[in-house]
């Protein structure tokens, strides 16, 4: 027999409880969404999500009664994917590298923020707090990742989170920004994140 896990509601707190394998579907459903909009966009459809998830297309309407439904959710899971990034343990990641590391995820997670703009715009219309809400979250996890790194002498102490957000965000919402752009901008300020030398200081 199949056990109960709690799913989420609209807010992303605890819900009515659903069965394993609900839940399996439910997981499945939305990586591939995810893999679907990076590989056609935003205007891939309902019927290929659900045969890149292996279940029929009245499971995936069961989970997703509208498509803004699924584009939440793929939405939702890539935020919380960010932040939980910004709190791995000490020992996964020295500081430095953990901030890195969450500074390259937040590029990745605004480029595939541009492939859904159209459907993200339709959800922040249906859900007036969910754009507020997920960037106060990233926002504040950048400054715990960034803090830690400051506290282990790794950055530059002049600078707080939302200094941070400011210089990085806007580079990543450029509609003509490429990868590989994005790259060589990304290197330019992590090296402006680091101390200043001794040379610096005199």
């Amino acid at each position: 027999m199949a056990t109960e896990v709690m799913s989420e509601d609209a807010t992303g707190g605890p819900a009515k409880p659903m069965r394993a394998d609900a839940r399996r579907n439910y997981e499945r459903l939305v990586e591939a969404a995810r893999q679907v909009f990076t590989d056609q966009g935003g205007e891939a459809s309902m019927e290929t999500i659900a045969k890149q998830a292996g279940v029929g297309v009245g499971t995936l309407y069961r989970h997703f009664p509208k498509r803004i439904d699924v584009v939440e959710a793929v939405y939702r899971g890539d935020v919380e994917t960010l932040v939980r990034a910004a709190d791995r343990g000490p020992g996964e990641l020295p500081p430095w590298e953990a901030l890195e590391a969450f500074l390259r995820g937040y590029v990745a997670y605004a480029r595939g923020k541009k492939v859904l703009i159209n459907e993200l715009h339709e959800a922040f219309d249906k859900n007036p707090g969910l754009k507020l809400e997920s960037r106060d979250r990233i926002w504040a996890a950048c400054g715990r990742v960034l803090a830690r790194a400051q506290a282990a002498g790794m950055a530059r102490s002049d600078i707080d989170g939302d200094d941070l957000m400011q210089l990085v965000s806007p580079m990543c919402v450029h509609a003509t920004l490429t990868e590989e752009q994005g790259d060589r901008l990304l290197a330019m300020v992590l090296d402006g994140l680091r101390p200043p030398g001794p040379e610096k200081l005199s």
